[in-house]
């Protein structure tokens, strides 16, 4: 009964996300691109990893990500709107961009890395082959299959598939709000919910939560759509995709939190796999069908963006092509190096120093308009993705 129900949740969710009158407002077509961007790959292995390393303190951790990630937000859309009012930037100014574009590019290589080992993980998760090495092959293969599409094809072909994958996703992530709310009550009612006790505190707990950003970063693609939208349209589609994102994350980190008992759980990127075979036999097989095409579709997003960043930030000195293969060199040489976990720390300290290096700009224009307060802040942002950067550590 739950499976039916559960997939119903899905295709309903599924059917509103493709509704005209929904898919064609144009703060939702905004919206829809950071939104997808926040709710990626993290959201598959983040619950696990805070469960069971801050224990019942699990949602504290998760609203306190989604608020740094809401102020560093803030410093995006404030560089959106001063851009807007096109006052001419200073020589400090287009160096500090140019030095974030090309932070961005090194931090989408990364995260490529980090989306396609993901996706190695959960596509052998249920084959009798689940074991790193052949997860690893497979990410090799696709790593492969992206760098010979981008050598002779391009990515149009490929980026077609992103918008279907962002609505089938977000419906996935509905039937699985649902079933863990139904597990949670069931819980609730045999008295059984639990309060597991921190693995990590203090400095380790500040560190292992700074090496967790990427899971919560993608808001900042706002900040490359100037093409298609405004600045007022993209600083409130940014806003609500935060909103959204934080409401979606803080109630699945409760619901998962205390009706799961995680001190006896194996922690790896593929835990949630084994935790929803005790909601509902279909979760599974929904949740990898979601985390391929989710980690797909965002690789080849970021791994297009890392080409057009690089290409930009030398102007042309690398080619888009040469991008393309650097990024497949340096995710290759991760996969079979480092595990996920490493490589979502490594993502995490690229995207705090982008951020830190925005805050700065940031710092700057808010000074040359003599608002203090609003300088006070990016300083101190720009010191907090800084040594975001520096400190992040990977789960052990």
């Amino acid at each position: 009964m739950l499976n039916a129900l559960i997939l119903s949740i899905v295709i309903v969710t599924g059917a509103l996300l493709i509704w005209p009158r929904l898919a064609n407002l144009q703060v939702w077509r905004a919206t829809i691109t950071p939104l997808a961007s926040i709710i990626g790959s993290g959201f598959l292995i983040l619950g696990p990893i805070l469960d069971v390393s801050y224990g019942g303190y699990a949602p504290l951790v998760m609203v306190g990500l989604c608020a740094v990630a809401y102020l560093f937000g803030s410093v995006i859309r404030f560089n959106i709107a001063d851009i807007a009012t096109q006052t001419p930037p200073t020589k400090l100014l287009v160096r500090l961009e140019t030095i974030a574009s090309s932070v961005l590019a090194f931090a989408f290589i990364i995260s490529v890395a980090y989306y396609l080992n993901l996706f190695g993980a959960f596509g052998v998760s249920l084959t009798e082959l689940n074991d790193q090495f052949h997860a690893n092959l497979l990410t090799t293969a696709v790593f492969a299959l992206i760098l010979f599409t981008g050598m002779t094809r391009g990515y149009s072909a490929l980026e077609r598939m992103e918008q279907v994958s962002v609505g089938l996703k977000l419906a996935i992530i509905a039937g699985l709000i649902f079933g863990l709310a139904v597990h949670f009550g069931e819980v609730t009612g045999q008295h059984a919910l639990q309060f597991s006790t921190p693995q990590v505190s203090g400095w380790a707990a500040f560190t292992l939560m700074a090496g967790l950003i990427v899971t919560v970063q993608g808001f900042e693609t706002s900040r490359y759509l100037g093409a298609t939208y405004d600045a007022h349209l993209r600083i409130r589609s940014m806003k609500l995709a935060q909103w959204i994102s934080t409401v979606i994350y803080c109630i699945y980190i409760v619901l998962l939190t205390y009706a799961f008992e995680f001190p006896f759980l194996s922690l790896d990127e593929t835990a949630i796999i084994e935790l929803m075979q005790v909601v509902a036999p279909i979760l599974p097989l929904l949740l990898v069908f979601a985390a391929l095409s989710a980690q797909f579709s965002a690789a080849i997003a970021d791994t297009s963006g890392s080409g057009g960043l690089f290409a930009e930030a030398t102007n042309g000195l690398v080619p888009e092509k040469l991008a393309y293969a650097l990024l497949v060199g340096v995710g290759v040489f991760l996969t079979w190096t480092a595990n996920v976990f490493e490589i979502i720390s490594y993502a995490s300290r690229a995207f705090a120093l982008y951020y830190a290096i925005q805050a700065s700009i940031a710092a700057i224009r808010a000074r040359y308009k003599g608002q203090s307060l609003q300088m006070t802040g990016f300083t101190f942002m720009a010191f907090l993705g800084g040594t975001a950067a520096f400190v992040g550590t990977s789960v052990e």
